[in-house]
């Protein structure tokens, strides 16, 4: 409950006292907020809280102050089993009360209702004690239920399967989904199904004559689902309601996020949309917490790559970077990273946006831009936590550049991502940003540039000879690299290509990070202390006997873990 951090943030509630509240109200079958009331919090403290933190206004509402008009809108039975009431209409929308807007369902049905009426609608929060005195106003029209509450109670118990009709006529032919399917259950059916397809996005968008569904699996974007164009909004509506965004705001991106539960997995769901020219495209990032976080071994390095990165995160204090861009695998390999530390003897702290994967031992922390809590005001309050190990989502700014400079200089290891398209652009990065360059060259340690290519099924491939055109490419890829790293490689006889089968339908899975790793020797910091470009990084990384990605994903391909194809994509 986000009101809960509020409360905790306003020094209104010790954060030690969380669990004994929580523990306390499940005991003796009561709200939290009653129970944080009997302890002597105000029910104006606990809404201020709530209006602070979910971003919606409060109204307050005595009884008699509604017309009998508006609120005959809305049925008596709905209003006292989802805990809304109507208090005002102005200018054609419908003002109504809600005391908890965390409740999915209650939302659900005040948008369905309010969509049959065909009104907008404004919310608002108010007090359970303003909530019961409005009930008494409905003396009179009590017994009047609506059709619409009907339907909606119908379309609320019953099953997804009973709705829907997913045709799978054969496995190179998209599923579609009959067009009388209750809106509600054709997002529950989009999500469900990008669960089970291991699909890591959901992009919804509207053509001129359907709605596209496609899911990014291994980083390829499928069409899986099409759907008629006259549920799109209805669509759109219904998963703004989930991330609480405004239903009628349709001009403007907007950015918003809720979690459910699937397949008794608990899943996270970030949201975007995006104002396109047939109506708003809607993007959906699914964070899987229930998967775990992956070991340095299995993303991807090689034995001699593995040692450079355990000895660095060895290291008492320093900076090591991970670069790439955005969907290049950084934050998996910060977890994987993190995972290794010695979690016991060290106070390992991290600031995420968003928090991805819980790991044991670890003290993470979501960072909430919003409420002025981005990643330069998180580090300053991390440094204050005595942490031993600081992990910093992504270093976006000068400030927060600075502050992990010096958090490293300070005797802490400090893990972070930047954008750069290299290792070597680390380095040219952070001055830009303005960090001395006599402040970098004693703290990294290391930086890693990696990018994520497809896998070959391996239990779905075949050996195929390297024809002379592929090697003559091969060869020219090879010829400005030095002697030393040419020597580890070998051009083989023979290369794997993906094959289509029943196991693997489109001849691939998984993911591969390929890697490039800048680590310090004495070489790399004169350098730094020169002021260097790109260029000279790259010159000295090279000394040190450095593979680039290239020549990474080169190695990778010989092995059989990747195709050509993504081979000449790096």
């Amino acid at each position: 409950m986000l009101f809960l951090e509020v409360l905790v943030k306003n020094g209104v509630i010790e954060e030690g006292e969380l669990s004994k509240l929580f523990n306390r109200a499940r005991k003796e079958n009561v709200s939290l907020e009653k129970l944080l009331i009997s302890e002597g919090i105000s029910e104006e403290t606990i809404l201020q809280a709530k209006s602070e933190s979910l971003n919606i206004p409060i109204k307050k509402i005595s009884k008699g102050q509604v017309p009998f008009d508006v609120l005959r809108k809305v049925p008596e039975e709905a209003v006292v089993h989802y805990r809304f009431i109507p208090v005002g209409m102005s200018d054609g929308v419908l003002e109504m009360g809600i005391i908890d807007p965390d409740n999915i369902e209650a939302r659900e049905a005040m948008q369905f209702i309010t969509s049959r009426m065909n009104v907008a609608i404004k919310l608002f929060l108010i007090s359970e004690a303003d909530f019961e005195s409005l009930l008494v106003d409905y003396k009179g029209i009590g017994g009047e239920v609506s059709k619409a509450l009907g339907d909606l109670e119908t379309a609320l118990v019953e099953t997804i399967e009973d709705d829907m009709d997913i045709k799978k006529e054969s496995s190179n032919k998209m599923p579609t989904i009959v067009e009388d399917a209750p809106v509600t259950k054709i997002v529950a059916v989009i999500l469900r199904h990008a669960i089970a397809g291991r699909a890591s996005d959901i992009h919804i968008e509207a053509t001129p004559k359907k709605v596209k569904v496609r899911f990014r699996v291994d980083g390829t974007l499928y069409t899986s689902i099409l759907l008629p164009i006259n549920v799109h909004e209805a669509i759109v509506s219904r998963i703004k309601i989930l991330c609480n965004m405004k239903i009628d705001e349709k001009r403007k991106p907007q950015d918003g996020r809720f979690n459910a539960r699937i397949e008794n997995r608990e899943i996270d769901f970030r949201v975007s949309t995006f104002p396109s020219v047939f109506g708003e495209k809607v993007m959906i990032r699914i964070l899987d917490k229930e998967k775990g976080v992956k070991s340095l071994s299995e993303l991807g390095f090689s034995a001699e790559q593995l040692d450079i990165v355990n000895k660095a995160i060895d290291k008492p204090y320093g900076l090591i970077l991970i670069t790439g861009p955005t969907g290049s695998g950084k934050t998996t390999s910060l977890y994987a990273m993190l995972k290794e530390l010695d979690k016991e003897e060290n106070n390992v702290v991290s600031l995420e946006d968003p928090v991805e994967y819980i790991i044991e031992g670890v003290n993470q922390s979501q960072v909430r831009p919003e409420i002025g809590y981005d990643f330069a005001n998180g580090l300053r309050s991390i440094l204050r936590q005595d942490p031993d190990m600081i992990m910093v989502g992504e270093i976006r700014d000068k400030e927060t550049a600075a502050l992990a400079i010096h958090a490293a200089l300070t005797g802490h290891l400090v893990f972070a991502t930047l954008h750069t398209n290299s290792a070597a652009g680390a380095v040219s990065r952070l001055i830009d940003m303005g960090v001395d360059h006599f402040l970098i060259a004693p703290t990294l340690v290391m930086v890693i540039g990696q990018r994520l290519v497809k896998g070959l099924c391996q239990d779905s491939r075949k050996e195929v000879p390297i024809s002379p055109a592929i090697k003559n490419i091969l060869m020219r890829h090879l010829e400005d690299t030095p002697e030393e790293v040419k020597n580890k490689i070998k051009i083989p006889d023979n290369i794997y290509e993906s094959v289509i089968s029943p196991v693997c339908p489109r001849g691939i899975r998984g993911r591969f990070g390929v890697f490039e790793i800048l680590y310090k020797t004495s070489g790399l910091e004169t350098a730094i202390l020169e002021r260097p470009t790109e260029q000279d990084i790259m010159k000295e990384a090279r000394k040190q006997g450095m593979f680039t990605m290239k020549e990474d994903g080169m190695i990778k391909m010989f092995n059989g873990l990747i195709s050509l194809e993504e081979y000449l994509k790096l």
